[in-house]
């Protein structure tokens, strides 16, 4: 699936005011338009001539600056993480506050609300920096076992199969289902609310069945996750907010 990263530079009058990405697929039947963390990216068939694609984003090109706009001012109050003793993060609906200890080894243990990070003595990093990247790690781990399991029961309820869980920081998705039933997450999710978690899932785990966005697909959401348009509108609002 190439991608082609575009901005105009013809005269002013006819420059758009702001660049955006064309992705073509062969499994689009229609054009597209997703605006997400401040990033356009226009998605259509291989067979749209890129003339056709340009005139669909000029069309659009007031709701777009409307998008951007709202998204620039959300990610300008996105929260500055700092890992120092007596911090929060954002655990699925709560909070964890960190606790440091110096000891020989890293490592970190959730007991009830804290968050209990070892800190290395041998490491070379300066103790906060230390401690992020501990907090990252057991976030992914976290992520992986509880997405996996929130996964594999979905996935039993309705008799299917998947291809393997996995997770990764990805910018633009929360999730991607491939068509082999591959199914990865933003390990981020785990910054939400557990029912936007649960939303989530029921959303990748229907691609299994459905490829595509249409009515069937989101029935079949509907039947997993029946709060799925208020957990959708949650996300869409505040995405932009989870992470570390």
């Amino acid at each position: 699936m190439p991608l082609f990263s575009h901005s105009l530079l013809q005269s002013p009058a006819a420059t758009l005011p702001f660049h955006y990405s064309l992705v073509r697929s062969a499994r689009r039947r229609s054009m597209g338009i997703e605006v997400s963390n401040a990033k356009v990216v226009v998605r259509v068939p291989y067979f749209v001539a890129y003339s056709e694609a340009e005139q669909f984003v000029r069309a659009k090109s007031t709701w777009i600056q409307q998008k951007l706009a709202q998204q620039s001012q959300h990610i300008s109050t996105v929260p500055k993480r700092v890992y120092v003793a007596g911090s929060q993060l954002p655990f699925l609906g709560h909070h964890l506050i960190l606790v440091m200890n110096q000891q020989s080894q890293a490592n970190v243990i959730q007991y009830g609300d804290q968050l209990i990070i070892g800190l290395s003595s041998r490491s070379r990093l300066k103790g906060e920096e230390q401690a992020r990247r501990l907090v990252v790690d057991w976030y992914q781990r976290k992520a992986l076992h509880l997405l996996t399991i929130k996964t594999d029961a979905m996935v039993s309820q309705l008799g299917l199969a998947h291809a393997g869980v996995t997770v990764k920081a990805t910018r633009s998705k929360w999730g991607h289902c491939t068509i082999h039933g591959a199914i990865q997450y933003n390990w981020q999710i785990l910054l939400a609310p557990e029912a936007i978690v649960d939303y989530l899932v029921a959303h990748e785990v229907s691609h299994l069945r459905h490829h595509n966005h249409g009515v069937e697909f989101w029935q079949l959401v509907a039947s997993l996750c029946p709060d799925y348009k208020n957990c959708r509108a949650w996300l869409k609002a505040n995405g932009v907010q989870l992470t570390l």
